[in-house]
């Protein structure tokens, strides 16, 4: 029989760790796992929050049938159908055939699409509740963060935040649950490379549903992934808030592609300026080498970013090509932007840069080098001054 967290009174952790999986959405990388959060409130009704992957159906069946001791299941509530969190939703259904699925019109259709349900629904609007007895369960609509169906579900009493994905991280739960309960040190990091794998598209509605929630008063937020936040509910949240803002720290990623080092001279010419000149956040990235999860964590969190390029059969290297299209994706706004390119015979990476910041409407800083074969004195002059001004521009000089 499991033994689980109690949260708060009468709301009980249900959810599981993946340590198994290798890659997120089959794309980003799961160095420390992933875990999949639900929760079982014990109320005159029970209601269980979200559900988890289909992998781990088995283990949290049997959590909840141990919760419950018998009682039926009441509600379920779906605050995001993806299915890494509804996965289970057809399983859990077969178990407790009399539960009602609580969800909105968009919800309901995908859980028609993904599993044929279609009956025992019970559809929610923006401030519509649901009295369990002793709690009262409100809900508001989160289009967009990052799916169109997502919604959040406050419990009144307790002053509970179930946020779906917001506010989630990458990482399994080692032992605890609670943040206050574990050292929380290396959620940070992959709180914002969550972010910037998965919601980074969606500043705006991220936006809108803060200004939702900065009404409530909120104990605790409770996520599909990552620790249930008490203690540091503020960073959480103000992590969210600079991130959908694309509000940049002080630093410089540096990301480039070379095949026989030359472009990566540059680079690194780049960056020693960028060092004498008082800028200490700075990263590299090689793009053949570092994966694109890492590379897209570090453009949201900080304001410069410098591109450099070998031409490629009339192109941008490939592999930095595909990096630029992700970050293209997800309309990072607001970056400082210098670039930088080399060729053998015939240069095209810097024109293609230059129509790259274009199209992002970045501030281009300094002037971009183009560096025909390998790197003279003169252009090694020229990449210190393009390090230097953007060295500057950060500095407000």
């Amino acid at each position: 029989m499991y033994k689980l967290k109690e949260i708060a009174t009468n709301v009980y952790y249900v959810g599981v760790n993946d340590r198994q999986k290798t890659l997120f959405e089959n794309l980003w990388p799961l160095p420390y796992g992933v875990s999949y959060n639900s929760y079982l409130i014990l109320d005159e009704k029970t209601v269980l929050v979200d559900t988890v992957d289909i992998c781990y159906s088995d283990i949290f069946l049997k959590k909840i049938g141990d919760a419950l001791q018998g009682r039926p299941l009441d509600y379920l509530i779906v605050n995001h159908m993806e299915p890494d969190h509804a996965g289970s939703i057809r399983l859990l259904r077969q178990q407790y055939p009399d539960v009602r699925i609580v969800g909105n019109s968009k919800t309901f259709g995908m859980l028609e699409g993904f599993h044929a349900i279609t009956d025992g629904l019970y559809e929610v609007k923006e401030g519509d509740v649901i009295d369990t007895g002793n709690r009262t369960l409100t809900f508001f609509m989160a289009p967009m963060v990052h799916w169109p169906e997502v919604m959040f579900t406050y419990d009144q009493r307790e002053k509970i935040l179930f946020s779906a994905d917001a506010f989630g991280t990458y990482g399994t739960l080692d032992g605890g649950v609670i943040d206050a309960e574990m050292n929380v040190d290396c959620f940070w990091e992959e709180m914002i490379r969550y972010y910037a794998n998965i919601v980074g598209k969606y500043g705006n509605p991220v936006q809108k549903a803060l200004q939702k929630l900065a009404q409530l008063e909120v104990r605790q937020i409770c996520s599909t992934h990552g620790p249930v936040w008490r203690e540091h509910i503020a960073k959480a949240v103000d992590t969210y808030s600079r991130l959908s803002r694309y509000e940049g720290e002080e630093g410089v990623v540096i990301v480039y592609a070379s095949m026989y080092g030359h472009t990566e001279q540059m680079a690194e010419t780049v960056a020693f300026s960028l060092s004498e000149n008082g800028i200490r956040n700075i990263v590299l990235h090689n793009a053949s080498k570092s994966h694109s999860s890492y590379i897209l964590k570090d453009v949201f969190k900080y304001k410069g970013l410098m591109v450099g390029s070998p031409t490629y059969s009339n192109q941008l290297f490939p592999e930095l090509e595909s990096v630029l299209g992700k970050i293209e994706l997800r309309e990072v706004k607001g970056r400082l932007f210098g670039y930088f390119g080399s060729y053998t015979w015939a240069g095209a990476a810097v024109k293609r840069l230059a129509a790259f910041g274009e199209r992002m409407k970045w501030e281009e800083v300094g002037l971009p080098v183009e560096q025909k074969q390998g790197q003279t004195t003169g252009k090694y002059e020229e990449c210190l001054a393009l390090g230097k001004a953007m060295a500057d521009k950060l500095k407000g000089l």
